[in-house]
Formats: C-alpha cells, structure tokens, sequence
C-alpha cells in the first residue's frame, strides 16, 4: 500500500527491498531479490560504472520509482508523492559528486538550507532564520573546521571545502539516513580521508550509505560492503572478509547484459 507509514523503533530496518525491478528504456537496470540495512548501520556500495549504484541511492530518496517489487525506506513504503514524499526526503540528508550547493550564496546560507526542512513555511523561503539556527550553522561549520569561511561565497571554495560545507549542511539537517555518492570524487588523498572522517562523525546515529570506488577508504565508510554487478547483488560481506582480490575481480569482469524485463 503506497504510502503506509510502519512503526520504527530501536533495532529496527532502515532500508527494505524485496523482488525490486527498476527499468530505464525498456530494460531491467537494477533486480535485487531481497536487501535490508539496518537503522544505524555503515553501508558502501561497490561495483563497476554504469552497475546501478546510483539507481539504488537515487531509489533510497525517492528519485527513482520502482517498476516492481516492495521498497520500505525509513518506515515508509515507497513510491511517495505530495507532502509524504517531502516528510521522506526531509529525513535523508545527501552528499553528491556535484556538491549541489548554491554557488551564489554564502558558506552559512548553504550550511542553514539544512534547517529548511525543519522550517516549512515562507520563512525557510525567505532565509528568515531564528538566532538558534545561525548559532547551530556557526557550530556545524566550526566542526568541519570552516568557521572563518561563513561569510565566503561557495564558488570561491575548493572542492574539499566545498564537501565540508555539505557536511555542515547534514549536521545542520540531522537526517535519519545519509546516502553519499563517491563524496572523495577528484579529492586528494588527504583531503579524501579528512571528509570521510568528517563525514563519518556526522553519520553518528544515523544510517549510511555510500557509493565508493577507492577500496582504500572502505573501512574509513562502512562496516559492510555490498557489490552491484550488472543491477545485481554480486556479494554482500562485512568489511573485513573483502579481499583486494575479491575487489579486482568485481571490476575486471565485464557487466554482463541485463534482461529486457524480470522474469515471470
């Protein structure tokens, strides 16, 4: 039943998908027969371009609507629409590849757009913010180490300021679920691991789920690593049972081609 919001408690599922089709041009882009994650847990999703990584975040907040199958996102079967799809994504907080800041606004603007979903109404709008709100905006920059930048302009940042700044936003959010698409995507090395720790912190009490190609930063991101091969579950391990072999393997092999539709 669309819609339907179930009862979560502590322990309980952050994400359900059960006989899961999603389709783009005709095809089958993405078939998992059978995944949960639990509330809480640190997730990352491997696998070759073009697998269905993406699909499955854009899935998780409501982007994506499945063709078949039950998907159970924070409580809430999925597909949502109206003020219940907008309840949904106030709960997810995202960090993206393209940043998805407001380049034209300043470092705190974008960081308070995480209270907007807290402040529904002409206010939020309006970038009227209560005091509490700046000061809360102020600590989370402040834990990103960015205080001094609150004033600058987003497109004058590079591109690890520019994650800190999405991570102020989370903080600023607090989301139930986090979902982060390769959030270390063009970074350095250093400044990789310093935003997964960040970003890591800010998952705190939280669930998350991040799409990752650097094995290097796996245990940085997640307790559990599950493979997607050609809009498949290729493997599902704890972190410490995935070999670099296991890893060269999943990207080595050739996405085989999907089926034009699930079958019967």
């Amino acid at each position: 039943m669309s819609g339907d919001r179930l009862k979560v408690g502590a322990g309980d599922t952050a994400i359900e998908l059960r006989d899961l089709a999603c389709m783009a041009g005709g095809r089958t882009v993405l078939a998992v027969e059978r995944l949960r994650i639990a509330a809480g847990e640190r997730v990352a999703i491997v696998g070759a371009n073009g697998a269905g990584k993406s699909t499955l975040l854009r899935l998780f907040s409501g982007f994506a609507t499945p063709a078949a199958g039950d998907v159970q996102v924070l409580g809430r079967r999925l597909p949502l629409h109206g003020a219940e799809l907008r309840t949904l994504r106030a709960e997810v907080g995202q960090v993206l590849q393209g940043l998805h800041l407001v380049q034209r606004l300043t470092v705190l603007d974008n960081v308070l757009i995480g209270a907007l979903a807290r402040r529904p109404g002409w206010r939020g709008w309006l970038r009227w913010h209560r005091g509490g709100d700046i000061a809360e905006a102020e600590a989370a920059l402040a834990r990103v180490g960015l205080a001094a930048l609150a004033d600058a302009r987003a497109d004058t940042l590079s591109g690890g300021e520019r994650q800190k700044v999405a991570i102020a936003r989370l903080l600023m959010q607090r989301p139930r679920l986090i979902l982060a698409d390769e959030p270390t995507a063009a970074l350095d090395p250093r400044a990789a691991a310093e935003v997964c720790a960040l970003l890591a912190g800010a998952a705190r009490g939280a669930t998350l789920v991040t799409v990752l190609h650097n094995p290097a930063l796996l245990p940085l991101l997640a307790d559990r690593v599950i493979a997607i091969k050609a809009g498949r579950i290729d493997f599902d391990l704890p972190v410490a049972q995935v070999e670099p072999t296991t890893l060269a393997a999943l990207y080595r092999q050739a996405p085989e081609t999907m089926p034009a539709a699930m079958p019967a």
